[in-house]
């Protein structure tokens, strides 16, 4: 029977695995079974320059973080060797997995998440077709491009009509109104200050 320290141990780990679950957009399922220690090396590399968290785990401690997240139906993706591979992209741990499972005869993915909900791999090796972030974001931007140069032009075309109506609206009459009464009162207080002179 394992001492009260090795569950607490197990227990702190869960905690801190469903932490993680929970803060991933998404997460990748392996079985690392025939990978050398050179390949494997290798693979934590390109998963770490992904910004792909990437670590061996036990089933058993794996189940019970995965029912903690609420991310229910990975029972039989637990059995075997297995790794997992977690990150805040959509993309960047399905793509870097897929490809090295493609070139494997061992090394195959089990299943996955994304947003909360539980994915076959199938679903991984699709996430892993489409684009990065960049390639994304990329896609956007042209395909907003052309209606954000249409308003930059409307908008130019309203500014410089504005311009344009600019000296019309100062030549208002209410304030050319402005300096004639001005002008009027002027000689009303001139006489009152020339009175004491007349007499």
């Amino acid at each position: 029977m394992a001492s009260a320290k090795v569950l607490q141990e197990k227990q702190a780990f869960v905690d801190q695995l469903t932490e993680k679950l929970n803060g991933a957009t998404t997460g990748v399922i392996v079985s690392y079974s025939g990978i050398t220690v050179a390949e494997d090396t290798a693979l934590r590399r390109q998963l770490r320059e992904a910004g792909v968290e990437y670590a061996v785990v036990k089933n058993t401690l794996l189940k019970r973080a995965a029912e903690a997240a609420n991310l229910n139906g990975l029972d039989d993706a637990l059995h075997g060797t297995t790794a997992l591979a977690i990150c805040d992209d959509y993309t960047a741990a399905a793509k870097v997995l897929s490809k090295y499972a493609e070139g494997s005869k061992t090394f195959k993915i089990k299943a996955g998440f994304m947003d909360g909900q539980v994915i076959g791999a199938d679903k991984v090796d699709e996430l892993a077709k489409l684009p990065n972030k960049e390639g994304l974001l990329s896609m956007l931007l042209s395909v907003l491009n052309g209606p954000i140069r249409g308003l930059a032009v409307a908008l130019n075309a309203i500014v410089e009509k504005g311009e344009e109506a600019a000296p019309a609206e100062e030549a208002t009459p209410a304030e050319e109104a402005a300096p004639a009464e001005e002008a009027v009162e002027a000689p009303a207080e001139a006489p009152a200050e020339e009175a004491p002179a007349a007499e």
